[in-house]
């Protein structure tokens, strides 16, 4: 009986499919079919299409739309930026200004351990050039320009310096430290200096894949006693922090250096990190299909999986909670550079981008914070060593803005 009820359902979604597509054939096929698919071709198209019918077959996500939701009421206009990587101060400024005036509300900034806490345990001088400075210096910059540009700082707290391992950075320079208290007093340090300037941190990234965890098997559990400490240690240096957990990095695989986020979130409830952040983070990236893909497949990344996740929070009593995006975008690397993140044209990345702000604050209520991955870096190396990862900008290192930032600022305006 329930295989008959099953083939029953199949051929209901594929009859209501085929409505749709009949439907669109009396107006554009191709933009309506990729309001449903997030293709723009027409077998992928015909493929999403099955794909969507084969999907009515899977248990619904539960994500609790109608439960209040903390932090997801927000500005949801956020940018990724690397400004301690830039040397002169008034390159940052320019960054900063550029960000403010396209209409962005949010900066997440690193504030790296090693960079601060560079040569031992308390030790804040810098001594790697001379003269001998404040390591805090470059990041009391970071902090002032948020300040006078009337922007919020989301704050990364991550990469120890090779000091906090007994095999330095032979483990991997991402690796955690031998002892999570020294990275409880880096974030007690850097919360007490920035109290009440800095109310967002992030504590660690990706900790689901490599290298983020260092050169050894990813672990949920030891993730979770890192992210207890730095959250008790933020919150007794500032009752006003708001913590967000390290951002999950959306992938199938199952270990040991690679761990699915599905898996990974709910190891880490059963860790007990419910206590510890007040924001779940993960990666929004689309890859290969645009923001408007509704299939919902565990084994295909596309820019529905938010729903996946939010669905694991809800099961585990976390629905107040909200989830914020610490990276999203779609990657344009021309054809001679590896697509490894997908590819799509500079037309598309910038028409994508704002479809998907639409989409998540048309759509999804419990979501917060989208940040763009990312405004630009201090020089070229990427682009001369042809990295994909180069053309997720929406600035050239030259700050010649690219179609996406112009569809962006004309987009926020338009709000």
């Amino acid at each position: 009986m329930r295989t008959k009820q099953t083939i029953a359902i199949f051929i209901a979604g594929l009859l209501i499919l085929s409505g749709l597509a009949a439907f669109a054939l009396r107006g554009n096929i191709s933009a309506s079919l990729f309001a449903w698919t997030g293709e723009e071709e027409t077998f992928p198209q015909l493929k999403g299409l099955s794909d969507l019918a084969a999907g009515l077959l899977r248990p619904r996500v539960d994500t609790a739309d109608d439960v209040p939701t903390a932090l997801a009421d927000v500005n949801p206009l956020g940018m990724n930026v690397f400004l301690e990587q830039e040397v002169d101060p008034a390159k940052r400024e320019q960054q900063v200004r550029m960000i403010a005036e396209a209409g962005f509300h949010w900066l997440r900034q690193e504030f790296p351990w090693e960079d601060i806490e560079i040569h031992g345990k308390g030790d804040f001088a810098d001594r790697r050039h001379e003269p001998v400075r404040s390591a805090w210096e470059k990041y009391d910059h970071i902090v002032a320009l948020a300040e006078q540009y009337d922007l919020e700082l989301i704050v990364r707290l991550s990469n120890p310096p090779a000091w906090s391992r007994a095999e330095g950075n032979g483990i991997g320079t991402y690796a955690p430290p031998d002892d999570t208290d020294d990275f409880g007093d880096f974030v007690h340090a850097v919360v007490s200096r920035y109290r009440g300037r800095i109310r967002f941190y992030q504590i660690w990234n990706e900790p689901n894949i490599y290298p983020e965890w260092g050169e050894q098997p990813v672990n949920p559990e030891e993730y979770v006693k890192l992210l207890k400490v730095g959250s008790m240690r933020a919150r007794a240096a500032d009752p006003d922090v708001v913590i967000i957990c390290g951002a999950l990095a959306a992938n199938i695989d199952l270990g040991p250096r690679d761990l699915n986020d599905f898996i990974f979130l709910q190891r880490m409830y059963d860790a007990g990190a419910v206590d510890y952040f007040d924001i779940l983070a993960m990666q929004g990236y689309g890859l290969w299909s645009g923001p408007t893909d509704r299939r919902m497949q565990p084994r295909v990344v596309n820019y529905s999986r938010p729903r996946f996740i939010r669905d694991i929070m809800v099961q585990n009593g976390d629905a107040h909670k909200p989830v914020w995006i610490s990276e999203m975008n779609w990657n344009a690397a021309p054809e001679d550079v590896e697509p490894r993140y997908g590819r799509v044209t500079l037309e598309q990345q910038a028409r994508y981008a704002v479809l998907a702000y639409q989409r998540a604050q048309k759509e999804w209520p419990w979501m917060g914070v989208i940040n763009f991955w990312y405004f630009k870096r201090a020089d070229d190396t990427w682009e001369r060593n042809r990295q994909p990862e180069a053309y997720f900008r929406m600035v050239t290192p030259d700050f010649q803005p690219l179609p996406v930032y112009e569809a962006m600022k004309a987009y926020i305006h338009s709000q």
